[in-house]
């Protein structure tokens, strides 16, 4: 799990399983300590095992430019994460 700080909130990387394939995510945790929010990313996508969706979770971290003020991830707009050439 990676982390990054940002104005307000740390966004961290992980994976979480949904039956038998695991789903990349970042949860954004607020700096005042309220609950944190939770966003799927790579979401056409899932994986086989845990640990590829938290290599990818943790790129995605890498690609955010910034948070919006729910905590949401901002991505460049046209950034889909990954290495083909769409």
């Amino acid at each position: 799990m990676a982390e990054r700080e940002f104005p307000g909130f740390t966004l961290r990387s992980s994976a979480t399983r949904e039956g038998s394939r695991y789903t990349a995510l970042l949860s954004a945790h607020p700096a005042d300590g309220s609950y944190p929010s939770y966003f799927a990313v790579y979401e056409n996508r899932s994986f086989r095992d845990e640990a590829s969706a938290a290599a990818a979770a943790e790129k995605a971290l890498g690609l955010v430019l910034g948070v919006e003020e729910d905590g949401a991830p901002v991505f460049a707009e046209d950034e889909n994460g990954f290495d083909d050439e769409d």
